[in-house]
């Protein structure tokens, strides 16, 4: 009987192992454990809906490489429709932009002056500090 005592010990530890496991390990059709990988894909989906919004605001669209063709202005006239100042060298054309097509409005012959602050070529640091301004800006109002 004394042999067998051992032997029982290590069944009895090896049970007591098995049921800390299944309490541990959360069952993946329950209601709790669904709602928070739900809630955590939902984040995770607003969290890139919110970046892109923001890339949109901030017009960090991709600009040409080398500079040669550059949006100097951009105003929306409807909810998909914009007018944009476009600059090819030292020319500047003025084209509507809708969803299915790009028309050319006009082009400039005396081309506009442009502040190196308004370019869209400014850098992501440039634009995120003149945003940090406008928001204290509006915060002492």
């Amino acid at each position: 009987m004394l042999k067998l005592l051992p032997l029982l010990f290590l069944f009895s530890v090896s049970g007591y192992a098995a049921e800390t496991a299944e309490k541990v390990t959360p069952d993946p059709f329950s209601a709790s454990y669904l709602f928070k990988l739900i809630a955590v894909m939902g984040f995770i989906l607003l969290l890139i809906f919110a970046l892109a919004w923001m890339m949109k605001k901030m017009q960090l669209t991709p600009q040409s490489q080398n500079g040669l063709i550059r949006i100097v202005s951009a105003i929306s006239v409807g909810q998909r429709d914009r007018i944009a100042l476009i600059e090819v060298g030292d020319e500047q054309i003025l084209v509507g932009l809708t969803p299915g097509k790009i028309e050319k409005l006009h082009a400039l012959k005396n081309p506009l002056p442009v502040a190196p602050e308004t370019s869209s070529t400014a850098s992501f640091s440039d634009r995120f500090q003149q945003l940090m301004k406008r928001g204290e800006n509006h915060a002492r109002d």
